[in-house]
């Protein structure tokens, strides 16, 4: 991941209602390895990695860059939320921008964890280089994932083919109100 600008990694975990957003820690590399290598988790991802491939190559501790936040839920690793900045690789409305992107386990699927962790990180930016416009691509047959987008105050900017799929990019811009009282996020002290 490029910078996120001045921020310093990591972040005081954030606290929500149910959950808690941190860095990624040794003892969560299992749950990394079960996310990434879930075909559910990765349906509308291009599949999931191979799970030997992945053993071998992840580090004792995995993901431990700028942006990448462990969803925590008592005590335990139920998914990830990323905040990265898009590169040239992206879609042209999305290059310099900060890419929003989240997995979750099956496990914590239809419970509003992704809405609740995706509004926190999404507060945490507004207060860390404030100013940035935030995408978010997910392709549109991820019903779920295309109403979380909404939710969170994404607006369509363009539709496109990629990994043999329609895909949809939102935009939300800076400083947009989203209403987070529902999910009391709070940094922990």
């Amino acid at each position: 991941m490029t910078e996120l600008g001045s921020v310093a990694w990591p972040p005081v975990p954030i606290r929500t209602e149910r959950l808690v957003l941190r860095a990624p820690e040794a003892r969560d590399r299992a749950a990394f390895v079960e996310l990434l290598t879930s075909p559910e988790v990765h349906t509308y991802l291009g599949g999931p990695r191979p799970r030997d491939q992945l053993e071998r190559e992840m580090p004792g501790v995995p993901e431990q860059w700028p942006g990448s936040f462990v969803v925590d839920l008592e005590g335990a690793m139920i998914g990830q939320v990323l905040l990265r900045r898009a590169t040239e690789h992206r879609r042209p409305a999305a290059v310099g921008k900060v890419d929003l992107g989240y997995l979750l386990l099956p496990r914590a699927w239809g419970h509003g964890y992704a809405a609740e962790a995706c509004a926190a990180a999404l507060d945490w930016l507004a207060g860390a280089p404030p100013g940035e416009p935030v995408v978010l691509a997910t392709q549109t047959a991820n019903v779920r994932s295309m109403r979380l987008a909404v939710k969170l105050g994404f607006a369509e900017v363009e539709r496109f083919q990629a990994w043999g799929a329609e895909q949809w990019l939102g935009l939300r811009p800076p400083g947009h109100a989203f209403q987070v009282s529902a999910f009391s996020v709070a940094r922990i002290r």
